[in-house]
């Protein structure tokens, strides 16, 4: 893994690292560069992936993280060569598949797709909380073609996010979804001309961090966590996770900054 205190991912990208790790401000950009690879992740890339996740939610510098892939190509996901020599799976022991699938960050992270995002790259996808693409960029699910199982969140998450018919002929089928069709169906946020999804992933990572780090936080705990509450128990269940940003004091700063027509400085307290 490389690093950098300020530029681009794409200016820092090195054939051998396997993950590039790029600061731009408040926000963390990740690149997988595996390029002969397609960018597939093997499981010392996993530990990378995983690693710097917890550098993104450890940091009160940092704000909002980007993942995105090397030279044009977002992710093949597992690595089939490693895993036809050895068995070897991508699985980080605390994080799980991929370094992120099992437990994503608390803060927000966005894909930045260019190119195909396939098997456990689609898989890391759906585990970001949204998705740039280029116009270019596919999406699939192929494991029932090489006799696996998109275990990496492709069964579970998929069938949550589109209608559940998509979701299934996606699954049984391995047969990908254009970024066209990915937004109609609510899976990408924004489609862009080709080679731009990174820079425009950057700029809406930006707008996220200058928000209130707290309640970004909280915002999305709520959402990821409320898909699985009874409908009568919504509100009693929130409280828990909003308490603390209701008495925090970025929350009187906000009403300040408001009161006196400025912009906030937020704490993270």
């Amino acid at each position: 893994m490389t690093s950098s205190s300020s530029g681009t991912a794409a200016a820092q990208v090195d054939a051998g690292a396997g993950l590039v790790v790029d600061r731009d401000g408040p926000v963390l950009v990740l690149t997988i560069d595996r390029p002969r690879r397609r960018n597939a992740v093997d499981l010392a890339t996993a530990r990378l992936i995983s690693a710097a996740i917890d550098e993104l939610d450890a940091d009160p510098e940092l704000r909002v993280g980007v993942l995105t892939g090397s030279s044009g190509f977002f992710s093949a996901g597992m690595d089939l060569a490693a895993y036809a020599a050895t068995g070897e799976r991508p699985v980080d022991e605390r994080r799980g598949g991929f370094g992120i699938v099992g437990v994503p960050p608390r803060k927000p992270i966005i894909a930045a797709v260019e190119g195909p995002a396939l098997g456990g790259g689609f898989e890391i996808a759906l585990a970001c909380d949204l998705v740039v693409a280029g116009e270019s960029a596919s999406f699939g699910l192929p494991e029932v073609k090489r006799g696996l199982v998109a275990a990496g969140g492709g069964v579970l998450r998929l069938p949550r996010l589109v209608p559940r018919n998509v979701a299934t002929e996606a699954v049984l089928t391995g047969r990908p979804l254009t970024a066209a069709r990915c937004v109609e169906l609510g899976l990408v946020s924004r489609v862009v001309a080709d080679g731009g999804a990174l820079a425009a992933a950057t700029e809406l990572a930006g707008e996220i961090a200058g928000n209130a780090p707290l309640a970004v936080q909280a915002s999305k705990a709520v959402m990821a966590a409320s898909a699985l509450w009874p409908d009568d128990e919504l509100f009693t269940r929130q409280e828990p996770l909003l308490a603390h940003v209701r008495t925090s004091e970025d929350a009187k700063e906000g009403a300040r900054a408001f009161v006196e027509k400025r912009a906030p400085r937020w704490s993270g307290r």
